[in-house]
């Protein structure tokens, strides 16, 4: 017999991969994780956004859509994971005799592979998604820059103020008009704060040294949840006020009301 005969040529990685996959235990795994990736989807696409805050601006709107893609594209990691938990919890062994080693993963070249690609490619997916969002909202911004509304937002402990220097009115609570661009300047004249007015979708610092600026367009009439997002001290959990998206009209009399003047 000759040498070559003597060789016994060992399995290929295709063949490999299909034994793998064959094997009991892989095949429930990969059941569960079918599973749970259509329960996450599922939510993602009919539920998430009904359990958000109400959308009244654009930016809401960018958020709400961040959430539902993000989610859909880390339900193959999260629910492999939660497939081999729910497995390793249905087949846990009871008794004194300890289960047997598993694979050792650290020296698996297939699962290895398999974790750093995912990991990689939901890792580019939100970069290139963070950039592409960041500079449309940086575009409609300049777009919007002759036609905004300024209003200086003032965080001190434990309360905010709102001042609109065109309008000449100042008030603790925030007032918009439905459909036209804001530019917030945030400030603060004693710690650092957090402007968060959740149901628009933005979120600033405000920092005693800096000033911030923020834009958005309401699109909606509602009511904003304005809160400080930044543990500011003893009453932080309290520093919050009430806002409003109003119609032009609506807007006008709170203005005339507030003493200011109208445009």
């Amino acid at each position: 017999m000759s040498q070559f005969e003597e060789e016994q040529v060992g399995p290929t990685p295709g063949q490999r991969f299909w034994k793998f996959v064959k094997r009991s235990d892989v095949r429930e795994t990969l059941l569960w994780a079918v599973f749970y990736i259509a329960v996450f989807v599922i939510l993602a696409l009919f539920f998430y956004t009904k359990w958000m805050p109400e959308r009244l601006s654009t930016n809401m709107e960018s958020i709400e859509r961040l959430m539902v893609i993000f989610t859909i594209i880390s339900t193959p990691v999260f629910g492999l994971v939660l497939s081999m938990a729910t497995y390793e919890l249905r087949h846990a062994k009871r008794g004194d005799t300890p289960p047997p080693d598993g694979w050792p993963f650290r020296t698996n070249r297939l699962g290895i592979f398999l974790f750093s690609t995912m990991a990689g490619v939901l890792t580019l997916v939100a970069v290139v998604y963070g950039i592409t969002s960041m500079n449309s909202d940086a575009i409609a911004a300049e777009k919007n820059a002759e036609d905004a509304m300024v209003v200086e937002v003032i965080g001190n402990q434990w309360v905010w103020n709102f001042k609109y220097p065109d309008l000449n009115v100042e008030s603790n609570e925030l007032a918009l008009p439905i459909g036209k661009p804001v530019k917030f300047l945030v400030h603060s004249v004693d710690v650092n704060h957090s402007f968060w007015p959740v149901q628009l979708g933005v979120k600033a610092d405000a920092n005693p040294v800096s000033v911030v600026q923020i834009n958005t367009t309401p699109n909606k009439i509602g009511k904003i949840d304005v809160k400080c997002a930044e543990l500011c001290g003893l009453y932080h959990a309290y520093m919050e006020t009430n806002g409003y998206v109003m119609s032009e009209g609506d807007f006008n009399n709170w203005v005339l009301e507030h003493g200011g003047k109208t445009a």
